[in-house]
């Protein structure tokens, strides 16, 4: 059987929850790299304890307009801060840090007015501040702009590292902008990624024949990280997870058949990851 490498889980979500537990309000959490580094610190540790053979930089929304907009950083401090904090934890224990790209809030031409020349120099800085503190991989995940992910892995590329493509779609298996899986691949393997899939968005139900159609049309490595469904609210206003841990790694499973990378999105924190841990090992015996 093929190998399968464990992710990590929500980045975003996992955070405010470490937060909130030490009463700190909620910021835009590459915000936490240089505030509460401890933070980050504390959620890398965990995803590495519970299995993560990969975890991500807390990087993914820190572009240069949101920085700007929110604070006196520069991104290059942002994105080093986030680097050399997980980089800490992880050191001698093999795990392998990437780089996180999210999308960006404002629109590329025609329907906002971003020109494509900016948007690829605002990821071109992000990725030369990540590579240059010293991650070992790039994941460009939560688009549903298919053009706006071809500029961030065209920038990527060039870096000469592994880089993965992770599209958030709709229940009817296509982006928010109408993209579908088959466009998706013929925009984004000629580019000479590493590996394609999907995340966030849908919870592995309603994400499962999606990652089945990328494997009838692609022989490109898959990655698969769903969310733990939508949040439920109590009467008294607190939320949970619409899946248990175990709910969720035992409705994933069917994905092992297809994926070479897996983990979970928002609402999924290291028990989760256990549980996925779980699952692989008993898949593997």
């Amino acid at each position: 059987m093929k190998k399968i490498t464990l992710l990590d889980g929500a980045v975003g979500t996992s955070l405010w929850n470490i937060a909130e537990a030490h009463g700190v309000k909620k910021e835009p959490v590459w915000k936490y790299n240089i505030e509460h580094p401890e933070f980050v610190a504390e959620l890398v540790g965990k995803y590495a304890e519970a299995g993560s053979e990969i975890v991500l930089a807390n990087t993914f929304g820190a572009n240069s307009p949101a920085v700007r907009r929110s604070s006196s950083y520069s991104v290059p401090e942002v994105i080093n801060a986030a680097v050399n904090t997980a980089k800490e934890v992880i050191s001698g224990t093999g795990v392998k840090l990437c780089l996180a790209l999210g999308p960006l809030t404002q629109l590329l031409e025609p329907y906002g007015d971003m020109e494509k020349d900016e948007c690829a120099a605002i990821y071109g800085e992000m990725l030369k501040a990540g590579v240059g503190a010293g991650c070992d991989m790039v994941l460009i995940q939560t688009f549903m702009d298919l053009e706006m992910m071809r500029i961030a892995t065209a920038e990527a590329v060039k870096y000469g590292l592994p880089v993965m493509c992770s599209m958030t779609f709709e229940k009817n298996g296509k982006t928010m902008f109408g993209n579908s899986v088959q466009d998706t691949i013929d925009t984004l393997a000629p580019l000479g990624i590493h590996a394609i899939g999907l995340n966030c968005s849908l919870g592995p139900e309603l994400a499962l024949p999606i990652i089945k159609e990328f494997s009838e049309k692609t022989d490109l490595p898959l990655l698969f990280k769903p969310n733990a469904g939508k949040p439920i609210l109590s009467p008294d206003g607190t939320a949970s997870a619409e899946y248990t841990a175990k709910q969720f790694a035992n409705d994933i499973k069917p994905a092992l058949e297809y994926v070479s990378y897996i983990g979970g999105c928002c609402g999924s924190d290291a028990v989760y990851i256990k549980e996925i841990r779980k699952l692989l090992e008993q898949t593997d015996s």
